[in-house]
């Protein structure tokens, strides 16, 4: 596992980050390695988020039979009513 050493951190920013990590009771490292891991993505999430993309987009791509009548709300509820 890699080290990281992080310089010339704005003390604003630190004693924040300080606590955060009291708050969640984590270390300070622990707390970055979490950040991290929310908000940089690795090539793992990003082909994840590609497929996920891909897959809503051949949904979008998709259209309704032409010819079947969508149901209003009301005609669905009495439909499930009557079940």
């Amino acid at each position: 596992m890699a080290t990281l050493y992080v310089e010339n951190v704005p003390d604003d920013l630190y004693a924040a980050l300080r606590k955060r990590a009291k708050e969640n009771r984590k270390s300070i490292a622990a707390e970055v390695v979490a950040l991290l891991e929310q908000h940089v993505p690795t090539e793992r999430e990003l082909k994840r988020r590609r497929a996920l993309l891909h897959d809503l987009r051949k949904l979008r791509e998709k259209q309704v039979a032409p010819g079947i009548p969508f149901l209003s709300a009301e005609d669905m509820v009495r439909g499930d009513r009557e079940r």
